[in-house]
């Protein structure tokens, strides 16, 4: 018999029928919402905290503390307490209720600042001052660790072997680069491509960060290609993506799926899988959806 934990990973790959209009080209959405937490973030969280519970950097009474714009903070405020580990979970105040309200169902602290910029300056303060376990998922090389030892090898299996495009979006890039360096190993022609909001756009999941906070785990030499994505388009065919293919997530899922979508047009053949973050059910009350 399962325990939760157990469940995390081995997520199903979905081919899109109806919004892939290039007969040659596969693309494939990769769901992470069915991971038990609701998101990819399941894997981090996981690797951050068993691992360095197994260094003994994290021992019984330890209190963690991390910054998170959402989805990491209720993966680890699920991970944390199956551990019986106290944990205080510092969000931007613009995010929507689902996601407090859940962290608080785990039994997780929920501190609400201004901006992800001002959370991860707060978390790193109490990591360093207050008697707080920084897990810090942006500087966290476990972070993509989970990644290079679970879903770069379910990608690469599930595909077999045919993958030639990796589309994900940008945020602390532990995906992307975790899946990066699994998949670079297997083929080296493997495209990896990342998502970022253009300028003036904001996509909750995608971020493009002040270089003073860009994420310490990203390497820009293992993306060979950065697609800017609009909020209109993210918000666009994140209501595709349910209305047409039945795929309820999103918005950074609909930002990866309209790049994955602009890339399969320009590609004479190639198989791409995009991941699809998390569920749709976290984004009903910001109209998302529709009003």
């Amino acid at each position: 018999m399962s325990g939760i934990i157990d469940l995390i990973g081995n997520t199903p790959l979905v081919e899109l029928k109806k919004l892939n209009t290039n007969p040659n080209v596969k693309v494939f959405a990769k769901l992470e919402g069915n991971n038990p937490g609701g998101s990819v973030k399941d894997r981090a969280a996981l690797n951050m905290i068993k691992s360095a519970i197994d260094r003994g950097e994290i021992k019984p009474g330890t209190r963690l503390v991390e910054a998170t714009s959402g989805n990491t903070g209720i993966a680890l405020a699920m991970i944390a307490r199956l551990f019986d580990l106290e944990i205080e979970l510092v969000m931007p105040s613009n995010s929507t209720r689902e996601r407090t309200l859940t962290m608080e169902a785990f039994g997780a602290k929920v501190t609400l600042l201004e901006s992800i910029e001002a959370c991860r300056d707060y978390a790193e303060d109490k990591g360093a001052n207050g008697g707080y376990f920084l897990l810090n998922q942006f500087a966290n090389p476990d972070n993509y660790g989970g990644h290079i030892k679970t879903t770069g090898p379910e990608i690469w299996r599930d595909t077999n072997g045919g993958i030639t495009h990796f589309v994900s979006a940008m945020g602390t890039t532990g995906t992307i680069m975790g899946c990066s360096m699994y998949l670079k190993e297997k083929n080296a022609d493997i495209q990896i491509v990342g998502c970022q909001p253009t300028e003036e756009s904001s996509i909750p999941g995608i971020r493009r960060w002040p270089e003073a906070y860009l994420p310490k785990i990203f390497d820009p030499k293992r993306v060979d290609r950065i697609m800017d994505v609009s909020e209109t388009d993210a918000i666009a065919m994140t209501r595709k993506l349910a209305q047409v293919e039945g795929v309820f997530a999103g918005m950074s899922t609909g930002g990866a799926c309209h790049a994955a979508l602009q890339l399969a047009a320009a590609l004479t053949q190639g198989v791409i899988v995009f991941i699809a973050c998390d569920r749709g059910d976290r984004y009903l009350s910001s109209g998302l959806f529709g009003e």
